[in-house]
């Protein structure tokens, strides 16, 4: 597929850039290396791998997921301006 200033006019049109002349033909060739790089790629043989989500065989642990309030909350209470009861006191919005 060729790239020319119309085609990439109508792209920077779609993905709603505004693009002057000059950058037209500055843009056109820089996508079509980006396209016959891709082209390449599509001339790799994948046949028998696998596909992957990541290049490394990394397993993750795992935590026991379990709901806690963390622990904490005396320590987070000390940074806020003013509490009631263990509780952040904010000012009201709606009357």
């Amino acid at each position: 597929m060729s790239i020319d200033k119309s085609t990439v006019s109508k792209i920077a049109n779609l993905a709603r850039i505004k693009v002057t002349e000059e950058d037209l033909e500055y843009y056109a060739p820089q996508l079509q290396n980006i396209l016959s790089w891709a082209e390449q790629l599509q001339e790799v043989d994948t046949t028998g791998v696998e596909p992957l989500a990541n290049v490394s065989e990394i397993n993750l642990t795992l935590r026991e997921d379990k709901i806690t309030d963390g622990q904490k909350r005396d320590e987070i209470l000390k940074n806020a301006p003013e509490t009631v009861e263990g509780f952040y006191v904010v000012t009201k919005i709606v009357e």
